[in-house]
Formats: structure tokens, C-alpha cells, sequence
């Protein structure tokens, strides 16, 4: 395996064995051989041998041809008194399978088909689009409702032939349609409070309230309250439209557009000492 280049196990010199060979016993002669060959070259040659644990390996040969063969050797010397040589050979050719050559075959398993994913049933796809057939009007109707429920003042006073739909509707919810309400668009024009001459106690509050928007408001709420000479609240009042507004107003139609209202008010102050007062608006 290695053309005869050995190496001495006791100084680890490197020579070539197959010229060192020797005879060790003699061998029968033949008749016609005798005289002919020396007695150093009859007999059988020993075998050359190997350091301890010496291993050879070739690299696996491989032809491309059909028939091709693929193999490998192995092999390994121990160190013993009858210098014996142990090696393995394995290989395989294509016409010989790895089971015939004594080598177990090494088995793959199989691999699992993928499971298709999970359908959804026929019946199942069918209902999908009829679901979101109906539950589309059903959501937009819903919005419709809430945004006329919300804005159903507003509404009845753009579109008066709503008003009906509107009223049915707050009849079964227990609202009412009335004027929108917008207090930004409401503002005191002017107001004053002072004591009746004629009557010791009786405060008079005069006010003009204004409507600033393009539709009509609802009456707001009217908040009083009358102050120390340190600006602490004495008292406070709020006073609804049916107490300020006068006898004429129509407080379900509200405050006209752009137009204003006059306010005044007798207040029973007898009670109290008061230097100073503060209006509010606002919605209830």
C-alpha cells in the first residue's frame, strides 16, 4: 500500500522493505529447479512489518464510467509476535448493492405528506358574504339612527318634514325635538343689576341676550350670582327660560336667528348683602 517504504520501530527510520526481504526457512525444490536459484532466494518471504498502531488509508477511488466503483481501506497493525495485518475494505459498485456486500444499509425514513390546510366547509363560505350582506345595511342604519338621534333638533329645523319621524322617534326613546342647542352662538349683549327705588330688598336685573348663529336656538338656562364686596359668592341662582323670557316668547320655536331677547327680572335680594353680581348662560 505504501510501494514498500516502511519505518524501524525502534530508531523510526524510513527504508524500503521490499528490498530488505529475507528468507526465514527453506523450501521444498523442484527437480528442474535445483542449482538454479540461490538458498538466500528460496523460501517465502516474511512480511514487512509495521510500526505499532500504524494506520494506512487510501482515498476512496472513483471512476466515472459506467460500472464506477467507490470503496475505501482501512487498516491497522498491531504490534504482535505474529506480526499480523487486520483491515477492512469496504465498497460498493453499481451493480452490487450495499445489502450483497455485507453492509447494512442505512434506512430513511419516510417522510409524511404535508396535510392540505383546513378548509372552511362549502356551507360555511356561502354564509360569509350573506352575513356581510346583511350586517352592512344593519350597521349603517345604526349609524343613520344614532346620527338623527344626536342631531335631531338640528335636523327638524333644516328639514321640517322630519320633524314627524323625529317626534315617533323620541316618543319610544323618551326625548323631546325642540330648537338645536349652540351655546357658543348665544351672547350677552348687555346687562345691570340695581336695587328697586320703590321697593327696599327688591333687586332689577335687565339682560339682552343674542342669537349669533343662522338657525334658531333653544332658550339657555340663566345663572345669577351675586357677589361680596371680596368677590365671594353670597348666593347663587339658575333661572329657566319659562322665568325670565316674557309671556310672548315661544320657547319651543327658541331664539330666532340673529335676533335677541330682552330680559327683565325683580329678585327678592332682602336677605342678602350683596356688592357685585356675575351672569352665565348655559344649557341644562
Amino acid at each position: 500500500m505504501r510501494n514498500g517504504q516502511v519505518r524501524c520501530g525502534h530508531c523510526q527510520t524510513a527504508f524500503d522493505g521490499v528490498e530488505q526481504l529475507v528468507a526465514l526457512a527453506p523450501r521444498a525444490e523442484a527437480d528442474d529447479d535445483i542449482g538454479a536459484h540461490d538458498e538466500v532466494v528460496l523460501g517465502p518471504p516474511t512480511e514487512a512489518l509495521l510500526p505499532p498502531s500504524f494506520t494506512v488509508a487510501t482515498p476512496a477511488a472513483t471512476m466515472l464510467a459506467d460500472g464506477a466503483v467507490e470503496g475505501r481501506v482501512e487498516g491497522t497493525v498491531d504490534d504482535t509476535s505474529a506480526g499480523t495485518v487486520e483491515g477492512t475494505v469496504e465498497g460498493t459498485s453499481a451493480g452490487t448493492s450495499a445489502t450483497d456486500a455485507g453492509v447494512p444499509t442505512p434506512q430513511i425514513a419516510p417522510v409524511a405528506a404535508a396535510e392540505p390546510a383546513a378548509q372552511r366547509p362549502q356551507g360555511r363560505r356561502r354564509l360569509a358574504p350573506m352575513a356581510y350582506a346583511v350586517a352592512v345595511p344593519l350597521l349603517i342604519l345604526l349609524l343613520f339612527g344614532q346620527a338623527a338621534f344626536h342631531f335631531r333638533d338640528a335636523i327638524a329645523v333644516r328639514w321640517p318634514a322630519l320633524s314627524p319621524f323625529l317626534e315617533r322617534m323620541c316618543a319610544e326613546l323618551g326625548c323631546t325635538v325642540g330648537a338645536p342647542r349652540e351655546i357658543s352662538e348665544l351672547t350677552i349683549l348687555s346687562s345691570d343689576l340695581r336695587a328697586d327705588p320703590a321697593h327696599q330688598g327688591l333687586l332689577i336685573l335687565t339682560a339682552t341676550l343674542r342669537n349669533r348663529g343662522s338657525l334658531p336656538l333653544a332658550y339657555p338656562y340663566l345663572e345669577l350670582t351675586l357677589t361680596d364686596a371680596q368677590d365671594q359668592v353670597v348666593v347663587r341662582r339658575a333661572l329657566a327660560p319659562g322665568e325670565y323670557a316674557g309671556g310672548t316668547a315661544d320657547l319651543a320655536k327658541g331664539i330666532p336667528a340673529h335676533g335677541e331677547v330682552a330680559i327683565k327680572l325683580f329678585i327678592d335680594a332682602s336677605a342678602t348683602a350683596q356688592a357685585g353680581y356675575r351672569l352665565y348662560l348655559f344649557y341644562g
